[in-house]
């Protein structure tokens, strides 16, 4: 098994240490560790392996679903590779709504066949019927990410049914990467996948929208028999969450209304000064729900990675769109602390616009 070097990570590897301001992460300002009990009262593994019980059962109760029909995992990207494994192999195809989250598409391609469906700029709406024609009689999964990493883009409630449908009256399972969805106001949140039905898969986690990265704390919900078979492959990957993330973990999800509420207004403030930098100076973009927007490069420039190179220069990282195969774009992360985004955009407006 091959899998293609992962563009983000290399290009944050190689930018983000020294940074001045790094606009290149993609979810909320971490919260302080101070906030929460960090004693689990032993390191021990947390047994069985699948996650503490309570803590299975509190996430299912977000889907519908029991705890035996949750997997914790290591973070959302140990949930969608497990995912993968349970369910695809040589023969598999797969269909994956593009752009997206890197490892979202090169995961199936390692693994099987993938055919990418491409959101439509400059509002990235998903056409059901483009899904439909990428279906074929060997396709065992389809994916997609709601909210929409880089794009912003919040499909609703009738696309990802539609979506939904077409997988299952193929025999299809539809993951669903909602790692964004807790950002999403609660009275216009798209369902979750999950929740939708025996072919609905969703993974999830703590490290964006609840900005707890450092916690490693993912999991996945699914018909019982992909979360047994995605466990029977995590014995072979991190065996056990780590105990202290599972129990901040049960502590965050308590405390869900009051942390989400604030996150979700500190989005919003940084959404809007970011969406005035981008009118005013004459940029495109789609007004995403999370924290991550695909800016369009000024005219100046022939590509992202040209432009995300000269904001390096002045002490700013973005992502450049070429990472996520569509170079007339930058990635913005918004989710920092406000002041941070203010002297980032005011470094930018340097170069966007040289001499004013």
């Amino acid at each position: 098994m091959e899998i293609e070097p992962f563009a983000l990570e290399r290009w944050l590897a190689r930018h983000e240490h020294d940074a001045e301001v790094n606009l290149g992460d993609s979810g909320v300002r971490p919260l302080r560790a101070d906030r929460f009990d960090l004693n689990p009262g032993s390191l021990g593994y947390v047994v069985p392996t699948n996650g503490d019980p309570d803590l299975r059962s509190a996430i299912g109760e977000r889907y519908g679903r029991p705890a035996d029909e949750v997997l914790v995992t290591c973070g959302t990207q140990e949930a969608n590779l497990l995912v993968t494994l349970s369910l695809l192999d040589r023969d598999s195809h797969a269909v994956v709504v593009t752009p997206t989250y890197q490892s979202l598409h090169s995961l199936p391609a390692a693994v099987g066949e993938v055919t990418r469906v491409t959101l439509t700029p400059p509002d990235w709406s998903l056409d059901p019927d483009a899904v439909a024609d990428a279906i074929r009689p060997e396709t065992d999964l389809v994916v997609i990410n709601n909210p929409n990493n880089p794009t912003g883009k919040h499909h609703p409630q009738e696309t990802i049914e539609a979506v939904y449908d077409l997988a299952a009256d193929a025999g299809a399972h539809l993951l669903c990467d909602e790692v964004y969805r807790p950002l999403a106001p609660p009275d216009e949140r798209v369902d979750s996948v999950a929740s939708m039905g025996q072919w609905g898969i969703s993974t999830c986690g703590l490290s964006k929208g609840w900005g707890l990265p450092g916690l490693r704390i993912g999991w996945l919900a699914g018909p019982e028999p992909v979360v047994a078979d995605a466990w029977a492959w995590k014995d072979y990957t991190t065996i056990a969450a780590p105990a202290v993330g599972q129990h901040v973990a049960t502590q965050a999800l308590d405390r869900e209304t009051e942390l989400l509420a604030a996150n979700r207004a500190h989005a919003r403030e940084n959404r809007d000064l970011l969406d005035s930098f981008v009118t005013d100076h004459g940029l495109d973009w789609q007004y995403p729900v999370g924290v991550t927007g695909f800016v369009s490069v000024p005219g100046r420039f022939e590509s992202g990675e040209e432009f995300a190179l000269r904001l390096v220069e002045e002490g700013v990282v973005v992502v450049p769109g070429e990472t996520f195969g569509r170079p007339e774009y930058v990635r913005v992360g918004f989710g920092v602390e406000t002041a941070t985004l203010r002297a980032g955009l005011d470094r930018i407006a340097t170069v966007v616009e040289p001499g004013e």
